[in-house]
């Protein structure tokens, strides 16, 4: 039979197996800030002002009072109140589908409750990305890359098919006036004739 040569092992020094545990340390600590770095940004939410309720859907249309900035506090945007002539049939604020609104304003939205006022950042690419978004004619707007900061109030919200059916309930109002103002402006004009004679 043959015999084997048997190579002794050499012990493993103490010092060596120190570098080899703080070098996978290292290692594991390298991935990890690599991994956070380029993890995509979330958006972020504060409450400056408890709301009540529920939250909205994406479906729904939120009523707000916002102001858009970017990260050097430049005014990109900003609601306007909603020039109606009748009160009641709409909440007071800006209407916005969730549905057409960026993904990270839309995330944010669906957070919020009726009454609440919030502080909402939005990174460039839950905004809007790389493309930005410019007006051509003036050249303001969102330059591309830009992370967001809103200021907003959530008035109210409702579903979009409420919000139609308001809107067709104002426009039968605003029909019903003019056909009264013009009912109204003939008959004065016919009362006046008579006494000019």
């Amino acid at each position: 039979m043959a015999e084997v040569t048997r190579v002794p092992i050499r012990p493993i020094s103490r010092g060596s197996l120190v570098m080899l545990f703080i070098g996978i340390v290292i290692g594991l600590l390298i991935a990890a800030a690599f991994a956070w770095a380029t993890a995509p940004k979330g958006v972020s939410v504060d409450e400056v002002r408890a709301g009540t309720g529920d939250n909205p859907t994406a479906e729904d249309v939120v009523f707000v009072h916002y102001t858009g900035k970017l990260a050097d506090g430049t005014v990109f945007d900003q609601s306007q109140p909603l020039p109606l002539p009748v009160e009641g049939i709409l909440p007071e604020g800006t209407p916005l589908p969730l549905q057409n609104m960026v993904p990270g304003f839309r995330e944010a939205a669906l957070q919020m409750q009726r009454g609440g006022k919030y502080t909402v950042e939005i990174p460039a690419e839950k905004a809007y990305g790389a493309e930005g978004r410019i007006n051509p004619q003036t050249g303001e707007g969102v330059p591309p890359n830009s992370d967001l900061t809103f200021e907003i109030e959530l008035v109210d919200f409702m579903p979009m098919e409420e919000v139609e059916a308001r809107f067709e309930r104002l426009q039968q109002m605003m029909m019903q006036q003019q056909l009264q103002g013009g009912e109204g402006a003939a008959g004065g004009e016919a009362q006046d004739a008579p006494a000019a004679q």
